[in-house]
């Protein structure tokens, strides 16, 4: 599958930008557990402290898992389905008006169009990737 270095390389750099972003994002409910615990209370979710840290943990290490390729089947499912969950519940640009309407249904297609990035990384998770660990469950 990645036979040329080119498509080597190029698919280490697709994993280090798809994957690094979502693990910085991680790191994001992190430095900024306030705010979004908030905003998780206004879109009603259980538990939204606990919320934003878990799916903050999952962003980081889902993303580290693309980038060094350890548990890549692990890390891909979990990004699809997160956000593709996150989606959903918390951007339902649907329910917005106005201004809001228009940045949930931006955020929506971001996580959208991540559920695709990941579901890609998903259909190649159990061949050797080059440049990575290649450690797998």
């Amino acid at each position: 599958m990645f036979e040329s270095t080119g498509a080597g390389v190029a698919f280490l750099f697709a994993r280090v930008l798809f994957g690094g972003v979502l693990a910085f994002t991680g790191i994001n409910h992190f430095t900024s557990t306030a705010e979004m615990t908030g905003y998780a209370e206004f879109k009603g979710l259980p538990f939204p402290k606990l919320s934003v840290l878990a799916s903050g943990g999952l962003l980081i290490f889902a993303g580290l898992a693309l980038v060094t390729g350890v548990v890549p089947t692990v890390g891909a499912g979990a990004l699809a389905l997160f956000l593709f969950v996150s989606a959903v519940t918390m951007h339902d640009f649907w329910n917005a008006d106005g201004e809001d309407a228009q940045d949930e249904m931006t955020s929506f297609l971001k996580n959208v169009y991540g559920v695709g990035g990941a579901l890609a990384f998903l259909a190649v998770a159990e061949v050797a990737w080059p440049y990575a660990l290649n450690v797998g469950l």
